[in-house]
């Protein structure tokens, strides 16, 4: 059989419910999103260690501070993660599902992972200053470790997905049959590196936000909160620097007949990567002031990169005669209205919490929301018991019409 027409034999036969085009474009919004928090995640657990070992008066406090940032980062990761993760399934089934076959312990195995990282997160969160020693440090880099071996996990399986010509080799070694599911079966450091280095120059644009945010606060240090800031600039910059070079590294090396140096949507990635770099060379004059456009350019930049990143994944399909835009359409308004209106609903939801957060986090003292507040949490309750009813209802409607 050829692998264009097993691929198409392995998707679903009932087709998708939607328009791939709208699931292309919230696969990767929410892709920008997750892998942000992701880069958080990993520099603020990396910088907790590492204030937590050096030690003294500054160090031990922004190590409490970045571990304690790690714990909602993580939250926010696997939040975000779960979104980009649905649509992949729902629009390059017959590539995710093979792949998560051939290593299937580590897809499981992931889960156990990311548990025993989030605990040992808290672990390391929870210690007190009194409670220093090679048992909490231990925690940490273990912590940190997981976090990595996770990517590297979700590295592999991705990239074994692009490969279907290999799929049969991988799973048949000679005239024995590897069902164990215990290998990862493909590796490519700089496109690994291209998602993990720039977690160094998120945190350190986390940094910078940080002194940002807090320097209103009259209780906060502000010598204190100007060292963070221009930490925070310097990480940026030069981690931003080495990202560039690592980018054209794995450039470098795909498959010539992509020509992707050309590709109109990597070149837009690209030059919005360079803007930011040149906006992080300024900020280190003025980290405080620099802050905002800073987490704004690197989020654009990321929805750049990440846009490109599935140009490159469809490029990868198309060798093999693959399109998303060819899928079965087999329109279904029930379930796609009751999707976008949860997604819909999640972000009212989520904004509310965060400018919670954000509001009280700014204030010194017990925080007293107002009125506007207090109507949108209300409004964000009355919208989550909606939801469940609606949801509840429709699972009670449809078991009762297939059991009679």
């Amino acid at each position: 059989m050829e692998i264009s027409t097993m691929l198409k034999t392995l998707q679903d036969p009932m087709g998708i419910p939607f328009y791939p085009i709208v699931f292309q474009v919230l696969m990767v919004l929410t892709f920008a999103l997750h892998i942000m928090f992701v880069n958080f995640t990993i520099g603020t657990t990396f910088l907790s260690l590492y204030g937590y070992l050096k030690g003294g008066e500054f160090w031990g406090r922004l190590s409490k501070s970045m571990v304690k940032a790690t714990t909602a980062n993580i939250s926010m990761a696997m939040l975000l993660g779960v979104a980009p993760l649905l649509f992949v399934q729902v629009v390059y089934d017959p590539f995710w599902y093979a792949s998560n076959a051939l290593s299937g312990a580590w897809v499981i195995g992931f889960i156990f992972i990311m548990m025993a990282a989030y605990g040992l997160t808290y672990v390391f969160y929870l210690k007190k200053d009194s409670q220093r020693g090679k048992g909490f440090a231990l925690t940490g880099i273990t912590a940190l470790g997981l976090f990595l071996l996770a990517g590297l996990i979700m590295h592999a399986l991705n990239y074994q997905a692009l490969q279907p010509d290999k799929w049969l080799g991988w799973y048949m070694k000679g005239n024995a049959v590897n069902t164990s599911g215990t290998s990862l079966q493909a590796f490519q450091l700089p496109r690994f590196l291209h998602f993990i280095i720039p977690s160094f120059a998120m945190t350190g644009i986390f940094l910078m936000l940080y002194a940002w945010y807090f320097q209103k606060r009259e209780d906060m240090d502000q010598g204190y909160l100007d060292r963070v800031g221009v930490i925070g600039a310097k990480m940026a910059f030069l981690f931003t620097a080495l990202q560039a070079v690592i980018g054209f590294w794995w450039l470098l090396s795909l498959p010539g007949e992509f020509n992707f140096i050309s590709n109109p949507i990597f070149m837009s990635g690209a030059g919005l990567g360079l803007v930011l770099l040149a906006l992080l060379y300024k900020a280190q004059n003025a980290p405080l002031k620099y802050a905002v456009p800073a987490v704004t350019g690197a989020f654009l930049t990321i929805l750049g990169m990440s846009y490109a990143r599935e140009a490159l994944r469809m490029k990868y399909a198309g060798r093999f005669g693959y399109s998303i835009f060819d899928y079965k359409l087999n329109i279904d308004w029930g379930s796609t209205v009751l999707f976008l209106g949860t997604f819909v609903m999640g972000l009212i939801i989520i904004a509310y919490l965060l400018s919670i957060a954000y509001k009280s986090g700014r204030t010194a003292g017990l925080y007293d929301a107002t009125p506007l507040m207090h109507k949108w949490g209300r409004a964000s309750i009355v919208l989550l018991l909606m939801w469940i009813v609606i949801v509840a209802g429709l699972g009670i409607i449809i078991s009762v019409r297939n059991y009679l």
